[in-house]
C-alpha cells in the first residue's frame, strides 16, 4: 500500500460468512464469535459503508441480536437441504461483485471467513482494483485464501488486542493526575486508542485531522466541546502538556502532528519523562519544551 493510500480514508464493505466462523469455534473454549471485536478493528481502517452477514439464521439465533445491534444486514440462507451446500457462498460472491461494479467509491472489501472457496472472489476483486482484507480463525483458515488477500487478520489477534487495550486503560488511569475529571480521562483514553490504531495501520505521521477522524469512527458521537475544549487543537495541546503525546506544527499547513504517543519506548509510570505530577495536573515536558497552558479545558 502506498503512502497516499494509507493517508486517505477507505470505504469498506464487510461480508461475513457466519457458518464458516461458527464451525471454527466448535471444539474451542470460546462460546461464540464476537462481531463487535471485528468491527472495532475494521473501523480503524476506514468507514464501514456496507455490512452483511449470511446464514440460516434459524440455526444461529444467539447471533441475531448482536448483529442487529451492530447494524449488520442479515441475509437469510434457507436450509442446506433446500438450497445446496454452497448457497451462502454463492450469494455472498454475487453481492460482493455486484457492489464492486455498482459502487466504485467502495474501495476495500472485507471477507470474514476462512473458506478457500472465496479465493477466486478475492482475485476478481483485486483485478477490479479493490483492496481485499480477509479475517478468520487460525485453525480453520485456508492458506490459499489467506495468502491471496492483501491483508489478513486472525480473530485470535483481536482478542489479544482487546487485552492490550484494557491494560493500556488501566495504565493510563494510574498515569494521569488523580485530580483529572472523569470526562477528560475518557477523552484521553479515546485519543490514545485512535493514535495506537493509526500506528497499527503503519502511519508514520499522525495528522490532527486523521486522529480526529479515527476518534469519530470509533465513537461517532465524539465532540471535543463536550469534554470542555474549544477546538481539537486545544485537546491535543492538553494531551501534550500531560505528556500523553508529543505534538509539532506541520511546516506546510501549520496544523498539529503527533510525533510520539506515550508508551512508545517508555512505560506508563510516573510520566513520560519519569517526573512526578506537578500542581494542576501538569507534567513537565522535555527540556526546552514550551508549556502551552490549559488549552481551553475546564478544570
Amino acid at each position: 500500500m502506498t503512502k497516499v493510500d494509507r493517508e486517505r480514508e477507505r470505504n469498506l464493505a464487510v461480508f461475513i460468512d457466519l457458518e464458516n466462523l461458527a464451525m471454527g469455534f466448535q471444539g474451542q473454549r470460546k462460546i461464540k464469535f464476537d462481531v463487535q471485536k471485528v468491527l472495532e478493528r475494521l473501523v480503524e481502517k476506514g468507514k464501514l459503508i456496507v455490512k452483511k452477514a449470511y446464514a440460516d439464521w434459524s440455526r444461529y439465533p444467539n447471533y441475531t441480536a448482536p448483529f442487529h445491534e451492530s447494524a449488520i444486514e442479515l441475509i437469510e440462507i434457507p436450509k442446506r437441504s433446500q438450497t445446496g451446500k454452497n448457497s451462502a457462498d454463492i450469494r455472498l460472491v454475487v453481492d460482493a461483485m455486484d457492489l464492486a461494479w455498482s459502487k466504485p467509491h467502495v474501495d476495500t472489501f472485507v471477507i470474514v471467513s476462512g473458506d478457500s472457496d472465496f479465493s477466486p472472489l478475492v482475485s476478481k476483486l483485486k483485478e477490479n482494483g479493490k483492496h481485499v482484507i480477509g479475517l478468520g480463525m487460525k485453525g480453520s483458515t485456508s492458506e490459499l485464501l489467506r495468502d491471496n488477500c492483501d491483508e489478513f487478520i486472525y480473530y485470535e489477534d483481536l482478542e489479544r488486542q482487546e487485552q492490550n487495550e484494557q491494560q493500556l486503560a488501566i495504565d493510563l488511569n494510574s498515569f494521569l493526575p488523580a485530580s483529572l475529571p472523569e470526562k477528560q480521562r475518557e477523552v484521553f483514553s479515546l485519543l490514545l486508542e485512535a493514535c495506537t490504531a493509526l500506528r497499527r495501520e503503519n502511519h508514520e505521521v499522525l495528522y490532527a485531522s486523521m486522529i480526529k477522524d479515527t476518534m469519530k469512527r470509533k465513537k461517532p458521537s465524539f465532540d471535543e466541546s463536550y469534554y470542555g475544549y474549544r477546538s481539537f487543537t486545544h485537546l491535543l495541546e492538553d494531551g501534550d502538556n500531560l505528556s500523553l503525546v508529543d505534538i509539532e506544527r506541520n511546516p506546510k499547513s501549520g496544523t498539529y502532528m503527533v510525533t510520539r504517543v506515550v508508551g512508545e519506548g517508555t512505560a506508563l509510570a510516573a510520566g513520560a519523562e519519569g517526573q512526578p505530577a506537578i500542581p494542576g495536573g501538569r507534567r513537565h515536558g522535555p527540556p526546552g519544551k514550551r508549556d502551552r497552558g490549559p488549552g481551553g479545558s475546564h478544570r
